[in-house]
């Protein structure tokens, strides 16, 4: 017969009769337990003999010498999508000249988080850097709540409360606008992304503002929301064709949208930028192979990730590091699409 199998974390939280979260919260000391269900933990533990693996294996340091890069979006998003691939350059920079590895982790449902609250309660990775932050996403306060140093690409909200490097996505979008209304474009409309997210929101803000600043009307019928996909903003661009037929301008909150705009305006032989001026937001490699050239709003996603990386670093070395909010410029890079 084979020797017993060692306990998990989630044969604890079976045992205590407690989620997977709470046995997590007990193992790294956190406040936000019950005493009852603390007491339910611990016996658990005792009675299971359950030792979290970075402890079995010995580690005085605790240090795993590894840190988790967690994408909760599906492995096609991850493929299409250039700014993860940037974002992923810029963390690998960053860590190459260490001795630290890079785990990516992706997180498409409750099992994978599951999986992923289990490595964190264990130790696995010293830290983690979470990118496509949604408003609701339970990740950055389950992470924030275990104690580990954690850093985000994007923000839930302004107020928010763990470091986290992000574009002036509201800048770019007014600077993007400014430039349709200097090209005589009175019907301006946006393409944004999903409104539970900070970078969508403040893309929309920025087009906003500027619209209001010039002294334009803005209705919502202006507006169509997206999903940050093509097929997403060929639909929101086919929305807005039937809402205002007139326009003659949209601001995109991503290339990728964009692209899917570019393709429904072809579809329905508006001239690009004769009928309909079209900017994007990005500046990836999709802008400059587009057709026509895309005029985009250049961010450094490479940078975003490297600094990122330098502050989890920074937070891992030294968990008293005051929090980081860190702002990057914007460019509107200016193609023929405009």
């Amino acid at each position: 017969m084979g020797g017993r199998q060692r306990p998990t974390i989630k044969t604890v939280a079976a045992r205590a009769g407690v989620g997977r979260t709470t046995v997590s919260r007990v193992i790294n000391g956190s406040e936000l337990v019950s005493e009852k269900a603390r007491a339910a933990v611990l016996a658990a533990i005792a009675e299971l003999n359950y030792v979290p693996n970075s402890v079995a294996r010995g580690l005085v340091t605790n240090r795993t010498n590894s840190v988790a890069l967690v994408i909760p979006e599906s492995a096609s998003r991850l493929g299409s999508e250039p700014y993860f691939s940037a974002v992923i350059r810029g963390v690998s920079t960053a860590l190459a000249e260490t001795r630290t590895q890079l785990q990516l982790v992706l997180v498409r449902d409750q099992a994978e988080r599951d999986q992923l609250t289990e490595s964190v309660a264990e130790r696995r990775v010293d830290g983690v850097l979470l990118v496509s932050v949604h408003q609701h996403d339970p990740l950055p306060g389950l992470l924030e709540d275990m104690g580990l140093p954690t850093v985000l690409a994007g923000r839930r909200s302004p107020a928010e409360s763990l470091s986290h490097v992000h574009s002036d996505n509201a800048g770019g979008a007014e600077a993007a606008v400014r430039h349709l209304l200097a090209r005589g474009r009175r019907t301006i409309t946006t393409i944004s992304g999903p409104l539970d997210m900070d970078v969508a929101r403040s893309r929309l803000q920025g087009w906003r503002e500027a619209l209001e600043k010039a002294g334009h009307e803005v209705t919502d019928r202006l507006v169509a929301s997206a999903d940050f996909t093509e097929e997403g903003g060929e639909a929101a661009m086919r929305s807005l064709l039937g809402q205002v037929p007139g326009l003659d301008a949209v601001f995109v909150a991503s290339d990728v949208m964009a692209a899917g705009a570019l393709a429904e305006l072809r579809r329905q032989k508006r001239g690009v930028p004769d009928d309909v001026a079209v900017v994007g937001f990005d500046d990836s490699i999709i802008a400059r192979h587009s057709n026509p050239p895309l005029t985009s709003v250049r961010q450094p996603i490479e940078e975003i990730g490297s600094t990122i990386a330098r502050l989890l670093l920074k937070e891992i070395g030294n968990p008293e590091e005051p929090r980081q909010h860190v702002v990057l410029p914007t460019e509107l890079v200016v193609r023929e699409s405009s």
